[in-house]
């Protein structure tokens, strides 16, 4: 069939909650996607950041493809090993004292988790966020979310007790937090606002603040973690550890799969049915993140997403354009700032064959899988000369 009859058939039968890209994708391989016409694009978008590993990778089919011979959904009440396993991968590879794992579905439903789960284990209702901050679009989550006015009005009045501060301005957190702060969640690098990275001290602050009031820091890891910028997590890089950790979108490199990651201080306030699902942590998810953790191990990514991420930025500062206001970014979670607006620019790469996300009005966001190599950048970075003149 041709793009029109898919296009079609989506005009007719899906709802219309996403702006459209003009394509019918029908195939992805590595960093590339293949439209319904064959032609070939550099993916710079893997999902908003969900292909981690790029597509149709080797690895995560295997195990897949094996676990649904044997059993693809359980639920929660009965021991399973993929399960445990993942889990137990998970709290090797977590910051500080995270120390249990609870298995959900996106990274919305992880934000979700940690908010009741603040909110059980300190007995307080107040949630503090970041203005700019994006941590999904359930009314809990959308409530702690202030990117757009368009998400967020037509749903108003959202939760109760919800303030929000100034990113990477210790002090303005300071000014609003109070003695009923079950928690402060943040982004360690915020991503729908345009990659802001803070200041290396800011988190050390947070943390510090947080502690004073007997607040839990939540980070909000779904988007910047499972190697994206080097780290599995890109808390590692402020040297603070969280109360509670958020990982989606890589987590199973494009399998649906949200889990949030709680201290023993937490755990020990919840109790029997207080929060679950029924998807979470099946096994055929598990399976997949096993082997995603268990790849970028043994073919070093995290030392890939540093070295070609540093190099992907350094060749987009060389680039002289009189359009570029700031080159922005950590490991393979870059930005390019226009002084003008984006959406003509990132439609413009896209006919070239570089898929990226237009952010805010004007930022180009680049997401690649952390397979990407050098070679793949210098390919990129001749699109984006080519459009960003």
């Amino acid at each position: 069939m041709e793009h029109e009859d898919y296009y079609a058939m989506q005009e007719k039968y899906i709802a219309p909650v996403y702006g459209s890209r003009g394509l019918t994708i029908v195939k992805g391989e590595g960093v590339y996607l293949y439209d319904s016409e064959g032609k070939k694009y550099i993916d710079c978008f893997s999902n908003i950041g969900v292909n981690i590993l790029g597509h149709n990778v080797k690895e995560i089919n295997e195990a897949v493809y094996s676990q649904m011979q044997t059993l693809t959904n359980l639920h929660g009440s009965f021991t399973n090993d993929k399960r445990s396993l993942c889990a137990k991968k998970l709290i090797e590879h977590a910051p500080g004292k995270l120390s249990k794992v609870f298995f959900c579905n996106s990274g919305t439903e992880s934000i979700e988790a940690a908010i009741k789960f603040s909110k059980l284990a300190t007995g307080k209702q107040e949630i503090i966020a970041a203005k700019m901050g994006y941590h999904g679009k359930t009314l809990g989550a959308l409530s702690l979310t202030k990117t757009l006015k368009k998400y967020n009005e037509p749903y108003e009045p959202l939760l109760e007790h919800v303030k929000h501060f100034s990113y990477n301005d210790a002090g303005s957190l300071k000014e609003i937090i109070s003695e009923n702060t079950a928690a402060v969640v943040l982004e360690p690098i915020q991503g729908e606002s345009g990659i802001r990275v803070p200041d290396m001290d800011f988190f050390v602050k947070v943390k510090e603040i947080c502690e004073n009031n007997g607040s839990l820091l939540v980070i909000d890891e779904v988007q910047s973690g499972m190697g994206r910028t080097g780290k599995i997590f890109a808390i590692e890089h402020f040297n603070v550890d969280p109360d509670i950790l958020c990982s989606a979108k890589g987590i199973a490199s494009g399998i649906p799969m949200g889990a949030t990651l709680i201290t023993e201080e937490v755990s020990s306030k919840l109790f029997n049915g207080c929060h679950t699902n029924t998807f979470g942590g099946n096994p055929m998810a598990c399976a997949a993140s096993i082997a995603v953790f268990d790849t970028i191990k043994k073919k070093n990514l995290l030392k890939n997403a540093q070295e070609v991420g540093d190099y992907f930025i350094s060749e987009l500062k060389k680039f002289d354009s009189p359009l570029i206001r700031e080159i922005r970014g950590m490991g393979l979670m870059i930005a390019i700032d226009l002084k003008t607006k984006s959406t003509k620019f990132a439609k413009d790469l896209q006919d070239n064959g570089l898929i990226v996300i237009p952010t805010g009005s004007t930022v180009l966001r680049f997401l690649p899988p952390i397979i990407f190599s050098k070679e793949n950048v210098d390919e990129a970075m001749e699109i984006v000369k080519k459009v960003i003149k």
